[in-house]
Parts: C-alpha cells; sequence; structure tokens
C-alpha cells in the first residue's frame, strides 16, 4: 500500500504538481454544469455551453497526447464535454417546440 501511494505522490501528473491541481478544480466548472440540469432551459446559454463543449473536446484530446498521459485531465475534460453537449441538445430541444408551436394571433 505504501508503494502505491508512493508512486502516486511521485507521479510526473501526481499532487506535487499543478498537473494534478489544475484538472481537479476543473471539476467544479463540470459539477455546476450538472447542477445547472435542474435549471429551465429556456435559461441555458448558446455560447457558454459551446465553450464549454469545445474545451472539453479540445483538451480531452490534448490530455491523450501528452506523455504521461495524464488520466484526471482527460476525465474532467470528457465530463465537460459531455455536459455541454446535454446542455446544449436540451436548448436546441426547447427551441425547436418553441418554434412548431402555433403563434396565438392577436385580438
Amino acid at each position: 500500500m505504501a508503494s502505491r501511494f508512493a508512486s502516486f505522490w511521485n507521479h510526473p501528473a501526481g499532487p506535487k504538481t499543478i498537473h494534478f491541481w489544475a484538472p481537479t478544480f476543473k471539476w467544479a466548472i463540470t459539477f455546476a454544469n450538472i447542477a445547472d440540469f435542474a435549471r429551465p432551459a429556456e435559461l441555458v446559454s448558446y455560447p457558454q455551453q459551446c465553450a464549454v463543449t469545445a474545451t472539453g473536446l479540445i483538451w480531452s484530446r490534448f490530455a491523450t497526447q501528452i506523455h504521461p498521459v495524464n488520466y484526471n485531465l482527460l476525465a474532467v475534460n470528457a465530463f465537460m464535454a459531455m455536459t455541454g453537449i446535454y446542455q446544449l441538445s436540451r436548448k436546441i430541444q426547447h427551441d425547436m417546440e418553441i418554434k412548431e408551436q402555433p403563434s396565438v394571433p392577436a385580438a
């Protein structure tokens, strides 16, 4: 057990480096996006969710290209991309439903 901890502690992307802490704190953005699932779809922002999705996709790719592979960075960004895509799909579906509703003529 001690050797596993020592291996984790001394890893190039371990807790003694920024390569560990930056993705760890980035989880807060993902959790905030998950909390926003409860918000009404009309309040979802296209620019914000496009940025979250793009960031997640770009940095997920980057995380697989560096050596050693930073799995914490890969995981947080994959989840960011997934939550962004889900939020965008909610917003698009909501906007399409609004568009399909017949307009009521003014009296």
